[in-house]
């Protein structure tokens, strides 16, 4: 017998217009039957009560619409970022400060590691470190001997050590755009976006943010347990066109797995590709068929540009506050438009990396040209990160019937660099500009980028609410959003643009049952204090996991 569990709570907030709070929701079969009164529902045939839930609050489980798996993956290497961070199993990483926490933290790993094997380390922030580019030279301190590869917090740029540029072959002959080379022309161990990281692929092979594997996965799932996340994003794969690639996912993605996984092909913007353009929309068109209720392909991620607090997103006049450059293209407008075409035909979702205006400028007369030639009806593709659309590109936006995923924990993770050192206070006031965008009318997400920044749907609700660097100083006030219109953009906004918001998003009859259980209420508190809301756990599918992380840990 199927019996109908009803599970009250000290509120639940749906996220549905028509009825935005409950006393409670019940549950049949993995789906949500209906939400009301606990009287109500126990009118059901064969309802059962279960009050595990009765002292918590209950909203739809969060949904991180650009996210990766390498967040699992990267807990391989060695973490020396700037700011603090608590890893998938819960353990706190305090931050590299300074350079020589760096080299110490470093030395302290190689101790026990094999010197026949390169060394790799992530989360570098050397904006943090203005006065002290962090080249060959500086980690040679750390070793001299064994390769060291450490990856820019961005995914954007290496830094490595003399032997490894040695081993690699990267020398003053090497004309790769990003190599950067001091002025006698030699290599300084610094190598900005995909072209010139590809020179010492080599040293990372199986790591990094674009590398998955299936524990990688399920760590990246105990991450959005612990967080609240019940849909998560592999926002570009390199692994889904051959099939022990697509077998990671498939084999480890089971109707048991703790949330469900939306895969993207990295289509374009990250090197050499195996197949052809219509090769490769064919196979994803294929794939698409074997999406199960957990796991699910048929969309494309495109790269444009690369970082801000790099300064290779692509920027129009007057460039970056402090410099002539104005970034870096990861492919041709011309080979762009052809892989947005080609995929657009298939009738596939395509999100597109564009950080700089000039970036999304350039999505914008793609899209209009590709709709022009082939006509499609609520497409739904997507800017994501967005950080420096202008209100004039997103009343185009609108007009096209494109969505904006805005990277709105920029703000606090280097919203002070934005400010004094990449664009400017003048600009940096319409960084990630989820107000212009919901007052234009553009359908809006918010996320994370993990392992970019930390994967916490509450914290980067924090971040579009507030505006709060870390500092404390607030990046353009007019550009805050009501924590009522964060938690629609974390949780129903997501799910639109991944074009699953008939089944996830909201709390109504007939989607999946998949929750968010929370300890206080996200609008009754402080919203410089939502992300120290304790999340007990979620419920996807009818199933409840409970989070690994101590109610007494700090979050930020």
């Amino acid at each position: 017998m199927t019996f109908t569990t009803v599970y009250p709570a000290r509120i639940v907030r749906t996220m549905d217009p028509a009825c935005p709070t409950a006393e409670a929701v019940a549950v049949r079969d993995g789906l949500v039957r209906a939400v009301g009164t606990v009287q109500e529902l126990m009118e059901y045939p064969d309802a059962q009560l279960d009050d595990r839930y009765v002292d918590a609050v209950i909203l739809p489980g969060f949904v991180e619409a650009h996210g990766h798996a390498g967040t699992g993956t990267v807990w391989d290497s060695v973490y020396v970022g700037y700011l603090d961070r608590t890893d998938p199993d819960g353990k706190f990483w305090p931050g590299c400060t300074t350079v020589d926490d760096i080299v110490n933290r470093l030395r302290e790993a190689l101790r026990d590691h094999d010197p026949d094997h390169p060394l790799t380390a992530w989360g570098l922030d050397p904006i943090f470190f203005p006065d002290t580019p962090i080249t060959a030279a500086e980690l040679d301190r750390a070793s001299a001997h064994t390769p060291i590869c450490i990856s820019h917090t961005s995914g954007h740029a290496y830094a490595v050590n003399t032997i490894a540029l040695n081993k690699c072959g990267v020398d003053a002959s090497t004309t790769v755009e990003g190599v950067m080379k001091d002025s006698p022309g030699n290599p300084t161990g610094e190598l900005h976006e995909f072209a010139a990281m590809g020179l010492v692929a080599s040293l990372t092979e199986g790591g990094g943010v674009l590398s998955v594997s299936p524990r990688a996965i399920k760590q990246y799932a105990q991450n959005g347990v612990n967080v609240g996340a019940t849909t998560l994003t592999d926002l570009g794969s390199q692994r889904l066109m051959d099939d022990e690639g697509v077998a990671i996912y498939t084999d480890t993605v089971d109707e048991d797995f703790p949330v469900r996984l939306n895969v993207f092909h990295f289509g374009a913007g990250v090197g050499p590709v195996s197949r052809s353009l219509p090769e490769a929309a064919a196979r994803i068109v294929e794939l698409r068929e074997q999406s199960t209720d957990r796991l699910q392909f048929g969309n494309i991620k495109l790269m444009l540009d690369g970082t801000l607090q790099g300064l290779t997103a692509r920027v129009l006049e007057p460039g970056y506050f402090r410099t002539d450059e104005n970034g870096m293209w990861n492919v041709t407008p011309q080979e762009y438009l052809e892989a947005f075409e080609t995929f657009h035909k298939a009738g596939l979702l395509i999100h597109v990396h564009c950080n700089g205006d000039q970036a999304t400028q350039l999505f914008i007369d793609t899209l209009q040209t590709v709709l022009e030639r082939h006509p499609r009806p609520d497409h739904r593709h997507t800017v994501t990160h967005s950080q420096m659309t202008r209100p004039a590109q997103y009343r185009r936006l609108k007009a096209l019937g494109a969505c904006a995923n805005v990277f709105a924990n920029h703000i606090w993770a280097w919203g002070d660099q934005h400010l004094d050192v990449t664009v400017g206070p003048d600009r940096a006031r319409r960084n990630n500009a989820s107000a212009t965008a919901l007052r234009i009318g553009v359908p809006i997400s918010i996320h994370s980028d993990t392992p970019v920044t930390p994967l916490g749907p509450l914290s980067t609700a924090k971040h579009a609410v507030t505006r709060l660097t870390q500092s404390g100083r607030v990046m353009g006030e007019h550009e805050r959003i009501s924590v009522q219109e964060a938690l629609e953009a974390i949780t129903i906004g997501a799910a639109y643009m991944l074009k699953i918001d008939d089944k996830v998003g909201s709390i109504e009859g007939g989607k999946f049952a998949d929750f968010a259980i929370l300890d206080e209420d996200p609008l009754e508190v402080e919203p410089e204090r939502l992300p120290d809301i304790f999340v007990r756990g979620t419920v996807v599918g009818g199933k409840h996991y409970t989070s690994l992380i101590d109610p007494s840990a700090t979050r930020s």
